[in-house]
């Protein structure tokens, strides 16, 4: 009677994600009991599941594992909406340091006995996912091979956040091919994949336009794979070995993509934490929408217009709430004030006269009178004193308490004042920059060790915080981010986008390596055969390669969004390490004037270099970049209508270049005079 037995379903959920990426919060737990949207992102997956006919999870967990299992304990107890017909099991190994080395623990333990549902507790997903588990179930009765089924989600928006992918895909058997992340902060102007994957095969289709949100279905020969191969050490790594190794291990990739009805994402970042955040008070996850119970099988909320969800116990007293503002129980907000855009938690404290915009409490903050908060998150018990400011991405930790009238802007905030090493081997330390006894800004230095994380969730020190993401997000009010465009959208769009030229193409590649090349101390001299490999190939005058090297430099994202807006440290650790880049393109005064030139560029593009433009050009002329003459026949060629504003600025350090001639002039007469 044992063959009649129904085969249950098993699932796999991976708590330990994206701990770089959630610091200072990451620092005080576990990333899976963060809260999106007042609900922790670790019963999101769970209720996934769930929803998906689950009946018994393995949640694999090294860090926080106690905490993790308090919170499933508590759940069964309170009768939480996964708990209902599905077992969860709470396990961990000790020396779990990757992906990698979760699967083949759990491949030791012998937990799973069939095919199963894999996916990371970051995971945000409406779909249901028995369909695809039947549709890799079907293609292994086929193929003996299968090892898993990849699922994707078409998405029609351009905000990149670094879950996108391209993949080439068999049209006939959904058998994957090629497999390429895309970069996160820009896209790129062309592909390279493997000739041989059309070669190989009659009927390929690519798919630039697709989300991961880290779900896959597993056969039972998958947790073997990474046993027997220990370089697999992300869900990355197992996909590239398979697709290069595919006749060697006798295993092949299937993918599936979700309907359009369907909602799937993965928050490995705090821009994707916002931007989930908006998806779901949009009710674009529906039914996963805070007034539906999602945690709890009971209304904790009132939906009201304009996308706010109130719940019955907190108190809002003559307080404008604009519109997609979520409320939780306990919390005590003062007249006077106007919130938009926000998630408040559970019992925190808003004084009076304070504007919240884009703004995400956790539970037990306290916020005084007269503050300004906007772009940014503010961990559990932490406390923001009496007009203060802060904006531009920060993210403040649990229990950290901002001064009184304090301004600050894209910074890490923590409440302990630890030391960081640096270099292991020189045992070198940064001190954190205090605000106040429970105020500490944690600087790029400082923020850990990316070679001891999952390489696939490192994500660079630019998407540590919100900021800017607010404004990037704008026009996604109206268009949910995995919503759909018609086809008369994307012919319209096709018709209004224009090419990317060859100039901006070659740009772009200069910014790449410059950016690489600063980040890995690389020798000057390779970058500059790179460059002029670029500049062969797009077949750039000399002239335009002068410009577009120094615009370049200051198109690189630690400029462009430098730490506390300090635009002047950055430049000059930017050319400190790629000023022989420059000084060998920037050598006769008509280079100068070029690189001059280039500046008016970045004026336009970037406000925080056109209010120090002054200060800039004093410095590349103290560094000799550009000399004297230079800046005078610059300055002279400044169109007073269109550049008056750059002219005003340059008019004090032109007035004293010329004082500074006039000077050596007569000390040089005086000399003749001598003779």
């Amino acid at each position: 009677m044992a063959q009649f037995e129904k085969e249950i379903v098993q699932a796999i959920l991976i708590a330990d994600n994206n701990v770089w990426n959630f610091k200072p919060l990451s620092d005080e737990g576990s990333t899976a009991l963060l809260p999106l949207v007042n609900v922790k992102m670790l019963d999101y997956a769970l209720i996934a599941l769930n929803r998906s006919g689950v009946e018994e999870v393995f949640v694999y967990a090294s860090l926080y594992l106690q905490d993790i299992r308090d919170h499933i304990k508590a759940g069964i107890a309170t009768y939480a909406s996964w708990s209902f017909k599905m077992t969860v099991h709470v396990i961990g190994g000790e020396g779990c340091r990757c992906f990698g080395d979760a699967m083949r623990d759990l491949d030791a333990k012998a937990l799973i006995r069939g095919n199963f549902i894999l996916l990371g507790a970051d995971t945000v997903t409406n779909a249901d996912l028995r369909p695809v588990l039947e549709q890799h179930k079907r293609q292994a009765k086929f193929d003996k091979g299968t090892a898993a089924t990849l699922v994707f989600k078409e998405c029609s928006n351009n905000v990149r956040i670094g879950n996108e992918v391209l993949i080439a895909v068999d049209k006939r058997n959904d058998r994957l091919h090629y497999h390429q992340r895309l970069k996160t902060h820009q896209k790129e102007s062309r592909y390279q994949i493997p000739l041989d994957v059309f070669l190989g095969n009659s009927c390929v289709a690519l798919h630039h336009n697709l989300l991961d949100p880290q779900i896959a279905i597993g056969s039972p020969s998958m947790l073997s794979l990474f046993s027997d191969n220990f370089d697999f050490q992300t869900r990355d790594d197992f996909v590239r070995g398979l697709l290069i190794n595919e006749e060697l291990l006798d295993s092949r990739i299937y993918v599936a993509l979700l309907p359009d009805a369907q909602y799937a994402h993965r928050v490995n970042s705090w821009p994707a934490y916002q931007l989930v955040s908006r998806d779901i008070i949009n009710r674009w996850a529906y039914p996963l929408v805070p007034d539906m119970g999602v945690y709890k099988l009971q209304q904790q909320y009132v939906f009201h217009k304009d996308n706010i969800y109130k719940s019955h116990e907190a108190f809002v007293s003559k307080v404008s709430l604009q519109e997609n503002v979520v409320i939780q129980a306990g919390s005590h907000v003062e007249a006077g004030t106007v919130i938009s855009d926000s998630v408040i938690g559970g019992n925190c404290r808003i004084g009076k006269n304070c504007r919240l915009n884009n703004v995400f409490l956790m539970a037990d903050v306290t916020v005084k009178e007269n503050c300004r908060l906007e772009h940014c998150v503010v961990g559990a018990g932490a406390i923001v004193n009496e007009d203060c400011e802060v904006s531009g991405g920060c993210v403040l930790g649990d229990k950290s308490e901002l001064p009184a009238k304090t301004k600050i802007t894209a910074s890490l905030i923590t409440s302990t004042p630890s030391t960081q090493k640096v270099d292991e081997l020189e045992g070198d330390e940064v001190e954190l920059e205090s605000l106040g006894p429970k105020a500490f800004i944690v600087n790029d230095l400082s923020t850990g060790d990316p070679e001891e994380s999952d390489g696939d969730d490192f994500l660079p020190q630019t998407m540590l915080t919100i900021p800017k993401m607010g404004d990037r997000l704008a026009g996604l009010d109206e268009i949910s981010y995995c919503s759909d465009l018609s086809d008369d959208d994307d012919d319209a769009s096709r018709a209004v986008t224009p090419l990317a030229d060859d100039t901006n193409i070659f740009l772009g590649e200069v910014i790449d390596s410059l950016t690489r090349g600063f980040r890995e101390k690389s020798n000057p001299d390779f970058l500059i055969l790179e460059i002029n490999s670029s500049r062969y190939a797009y077949n750039m005058s000399l002239k335009e390669v002068n410009f577009n090297v120094v615009k370049a430099i200051f198109g690189m994202q630690t400029i462009v969004e430098p730490a506390n807006d300090n635009v002047l440290v950055a430049i000059n650790a930017a050319f400190k390490q790629l000023g022989p880049v420059v000084s060998n393109y920037i050598k006769s005064e008509d280079a100068m004037l070029d690189c001059l030139k280039a500046l008016e560029d970045v004026c336009e593009e970037n406000p925080l270099v056109r209010e120090k433009i002054s200060q800039v050009v004093h410095y590349l002329y103290d560094k000799d970049f550009v000399s004297e003459d230079a800046i005078q026949a610059w300055y002279g060629q400044l169109d007073e209508e269109e550049h008056g504003q750059l002219r005003q600025s340059l008019a004090k350090l032109v007035e004293w270049l010329d004082q500074s001639s006039e000077e050596e002039d007569d000390d040089d007469d005086e000399d003749e005079d001598e003779d």
